[in-house]
């Protein structure tokens, strides 16, 4: 694994959940679902991946984004 990958992978985000998942689409629901969140104001911390920020950005509108190292 070279250095690039093994730096990339350390790297984590924290989301948290800023509007409701009342009456939004099945797929929000799914993302949402997906990235472990439930509840309004609920953070949590996950791997900074190409397929998590694929999830975050189908719902961005609905959550926060902080980068945590």
């Amino acid at each position: 694994m070279s250095k690039a990958k093994a730096a990339e992978s350390k790297k984590s985000l924290s989301v948290t959940l800023t509007k409701s998942l009342a009456k939004r689409l099945p797929k929000q629901l799914a993302n949402a679902s997906g990235l472990g969140l439930k509840r309004i104001h609920q953070t949590v911390k996950l791997q900074d991946t190409p397929a998590i920020r694929g999830m975050i950005n189908q719902i961005y509108f609905m959550v926060k984004v902080e980068e945590v190292e």
